[in-house]
């Protein structure tokens, strides 16, 4: 329980329903709890838990933040929360508390077909958030519970409203949560280790432009903040970590039909074996586009899509669906 309006009205959809339920809370970075979270533990009467874990998420949240801008890679962070946090740590705690399943604010649905447990996408498409849930295994969805995957968020909204708790207009969380100020170049430099950062910015042909301070600075598509006057609407089309040169070009630069995803995690079948025509998102605000997967040697997948997609990025989560079913994702290499 976050103290926002969505994992406290999951809380009380479980106790509603007849579950005996438990909250916790993860001081994850540098923060206590939200005051929010107790209040309506004490409003639902439920026990109540607070959990330190910052070690584990600063080993595999925030040091692989870190670790993947100073490659030229751009991570997703809540991918990784939720595959070593929330669905990891969390669920080790709730097994020494002899607690059967986690459940969580996420929407998402699961259903159990073929002996197989399935992460399909929730009724309210606009707030689905089965792109970040990809990594989960078989064990983990089955000891998995997701109220919201059912509701509208106007309807939990109302709800909150109903029950007379002080979150129901909390906005949403935004952005990266460790991060206040957006400014995750500043945080790098700051929690990161101390390298020599500055290279060139240049063009497709080669041509230097000029000179940043940083890779750690930069992203595939970005156009403002890249500290070159050209003329012309310009946007970074390539991070190269072993030179650490910036190389610009146009809109057009910016488009590709391929790419190679790895750290793959199936949840649909077992493993691809054969080539398959799919839906795939290359982020999480990305529309679904049609794609065809082919299996290749390490354990690794080629993804072509019909369509030209825009800023493929080394570094995010590529997810693949059937209708919408999740067939499983990986990272895009």
């Amino acid at each position: 329980m976050s103290g926002g309006v969505d994992s406290s009205i999951t809380a009380y959809i479980l106790k509603r329903e007849g579950y005996e339920v438990v909250g916790a809370n993860m001081q994850l970075w540098g923060k206590s709890s939200d005051p929010d979270v107790q209040k309506v533990a004490n409003k639902l009467d439920i026990p109540f838990h607070f959990f330190d874990m910052q070690s584990e998420f600063k080993k595999y949240v925030v040091d692989y933040f870190i670790s993947e801008y100073r490659a030229g890679r751009t991570p997703n962070p809540c991918v990784a929360c939720n595959r070593y946090i929330k669905f990891g740590a969390l669920f080790d705690k709730a097994k020494e508390l002899g607690i059967d399943k986690i459940a969580t604010g996420h929407y998402a649905r699961i259903e159990n077909k073929r002996e197989r447990y399935l992460l399909r996408e929730a009724i309210d498409k606009s707030k689905d958030q089965t792109y970040f849930l990809y990594t989960l295994n078989q064990k983990q969805i089955a000891r998995s519970i997701f109220p919201l995957g059912e509701y509208k968020k106007t309807e939990i909204r109302r709800i909150a409203q109903e029950l007379n708790l002080d979150i129901s207009a909390k906005p949403d969380s935004q952005e990266i949560c460790f991060i206040k100020d957006d400014n995750h170049h500043s945080f790098i430099k700051k929690f990161g280790p101390k390298e020599n950062e500055k290279g060139e910015i240049v063009n497709i042909e080669g041509k230097i432009l000029g000179y940043h301070n940083g890779i750690s600075n930069f992203t595939i598509g970005q156009r403002r903040g890249l500290g070159v006057v050209t003329g012309k609407p310009m946007y970074v089309v390539d991070i190269d970590s072993s030179s650490t040169r910036v190389t610009l070009g146009s809109n057009k630069d910016l488009y590709r039909k391929e790419l190679i995803g790895t750290d793959l995690n199936w949840i649909y079948v077992d493993d691809l074996d054969k080539r398959r025509k799919v839906k795939a998102k290359i982020r999480y605000q990305a529309q679904k586009a049609k794609a065809t997967l082919f299996p290749i040697k390490d354990a690794k997948v080629k993804v072509i899509f019909k369509n030209s997609q825009r800023a493929i990025t080394k570094g995010q989560s590529v997810v693949f669906y059937l209708n919408d079913f999740v067939l499983g994702g990986g990272i895009i290499e």
